[in-house]
């Protein structure tokens, strides 16, 4: 199993954050690879949301269904795949001061295929530098 947890302070409010991170609509904006994200329905997650996902990852194409599992307005939701790859998670903002937030990026994958298996120190490694990456082009994003 692939965990990872990656975190950063952004120099915004944790209101346009979130106004970002919760609209499945605009990952492609800040996600690495996301090719298409298609929300239903689209806007600000709530429970029940549900996702169609093409993204590129280590040269491989993924076509993922998702699912959002749980929310609380303003600060946190989480999520877990229903078909493509198996995977779950979550994203947090959280405040810091009027004009600064911390977001915090979780995901956990579990490897399927024997191949994927074997790399998967280097899958490791790549999503978390993705995960690093998709985090500054947020804050890039968000920024004034």
């Amino acid at each position: 199993m692939i965990e990872l947890q990656e975190a950063g302070e952004i120099a915004c409010p944790a209101g346009r954050v979130w106004a970002i991170v919760a609209d499945y609509g605009r990952d492609p904006h800040w996600r690495n690879g996301v090719e298409t994200m298609a929300p239903r329905p689209e806007g600000v997650v709530r429970v029940g949301t549900t996702t169609a996902e093409v993204m590129r990852f280590a040269g491989r194409t993924y076509r993922n269904g998702g699912e959002v599992v749980q929310v609380e307005p303003g600060r946190s939701f989480a999520w877990r795949t229903t078909s493509g790859i198996d995977a779950e998670g979550g994203r947090l903002v959280e405040p810091l001061g009027a004009d600064r937030c911390r977001f915090t990026f979780h995901v956990r994958v579990t490897p399927r295929a024997t191949s994927e298996k074997l790399l998967e120190p280097v899958l490791r490694w790549l999503l978390r530098r993705s995960v690093r990456a998709d985090i500054r082009r947020l804050a890039a994003l968000c920024g004034p």
